[in-house]
């Protein structure tokens, strides 16, 4: 039997971006969380050197490894054995193999609702049983301890992102800590997706490893790197599942890029560029915040982190994924249904994902604010 899983919906948005940009139609994509900088210049440099002097081949970075488990000491006090770290083409498989090591077919795995769409598919992919808790404003759009308590029977296996996708919205250290240990009490193993760390507007978001030494986290250098097209990540595991990890890493990926883990290594000591970043995200959400009013988008949970706009458009729409083609037909911004994160209220949210140049951000609004207002009558 073969897994039915659903379209990602923000990929035939971007598709008819593509094509009208085809057409000569100027196109702002904000549909997907993918930074519009590229990979830090002393990064590039470091792949152009590669590129002239290594042949290359399957090899996983021991270096890139330990300045992994250095970055979780200096950022969150955690000591990590680099031997724990495993490597991984993106993100993505990291998912793949953390929810691989945390059951087979018919594990039942838990998440917030709205939520990234992967966390959905993944788990129907591998024949788990996806547990979809339902969060509104009154959690900011996360799961709490309080509601991953109540599921009955209790689930094998919670995702927690923190930063959120589509959201942004950071669950607070002392909630992460009642989290953590819920997950100990009724035997739940805990995957964290920190995909979105470094790229915080206030307080930082810390690693669950703090409260939580034995989580499998899930980070990227796709976001806070600005190193999307470079496909490596990496996934922490306990002690316990190293030797599981590493098996299914080397018979399903084999390695990562050696180009990419090669520049990885030197974009960790690149702190003014990538901090100049985030700078420019914090710009842009505040543009976004204040331009919302008068598109009478008043409905959302204004984002603590990552770089996304997830609104309630329910007065003007009960079909997010139509909505989002008639925009970008009507203006050329493209932005998310938010069907994709959410399939049961999902139609009547859109994500605007805020990662693009400031000047694409203000062109952006100029164009949605007298759309939104001929149909909201602000």
């Amino acid at each position: 039997m073969i897994a039915q899983l659903e379209p990602f919906h923000a990929m035939a948005v971007s598709a008819l971006a593509h094509r009208l940009r085809a057409e000569g139609r100027d196109v702002i994509h904000m549909e997907f969380g993918q930074p519009s900088t590229g990979a830090p210049a002393a990064a590039i440099a470091c792949a152009h050197h590669v590129l002239d002097t290594d042949a290359m081949g399957y090899w996983e970075s021991q270096p890139l490894k330990e300045r992994i488990a250095r970055a979780y000491l200096e950022q969150d006090g955690v000591t990590i054995d680099p031997s724990r770290i495993v490597l991984t083409c993106g993100a993505s498989p990291a998912l793949v193999m953390a929810l691989s090591l945390i059951g087979g077919p018919g594990a039942r795995v838990a998440f917030a609702r709205p939520g990234y769409v992967a966390y959905r598919n993944n788990a129907r992919a591998l024949f788990m049983e996806p547990v979809e808790v339902p969060c509104g404003p009154a959690t900011r759009y996360q799961l709490d301890a309080a509601a991953l308590a109540a599921i009955d029977p209790a689930p094998d296996a919670v995702i927690l992102a923190s930063p959120a996708n589509p959201t942004g919205t950071v669950i607070a250290p002392d909630e992460l800590a009642r989290i953590a240990a819920v997950c100990v009490a009724r035997g739940i193993s805990l995957i964290a997706d920190e995909i979105y760390h470094g790229i915080t507007f206030g307080a930082a978001a810390h690693s669950v490893l703090r409260v939580a030494p034995d989580a499998l986290v899930v980070n990227s250098f796709s976001k806070y790197f600005s190193m999307p097209g470079w496909r490596l990540g990496w996934l922490v595991v306990p002690p316990a599942l190293v030797a599981q990890a590493r098996a299914r890493m080397g018979n399903l990926f084999l390695t990562p890029p050696v180009l990419s883990q090669r520049a990885a290594l030197v974009a960790f000591d690149c702190d003014d560029e990538l901090e100049s970043h985030v700078a420019t995200y914090a710009r842009n959400r505040d543009l976004m915040l204040a331009a919302l009013p008068a598109m009478g988008l008043d409905r959302i949970a204004p984002p603590d982190g990552a770089f996304y706009i997830y609104a309630d458009v329910g007065h003007l729409t009960d079909d997010s994924l139509a909505f989002a083609m008639r925009l970008l037909t009507d203006t050329g911004v493209a932005i998310a249904p938010g069907v994709d994160f959410d399939p049961v209220l999902g139609h009547r949210f859109i994500r605007i994902s805020f990662a693009v140049a400031t000047p694409l951000v203000e062109a952006a609004i100029a164009r949605l604010i007298p759309w939104f207002a001929a149909r909201s009558g602000v």
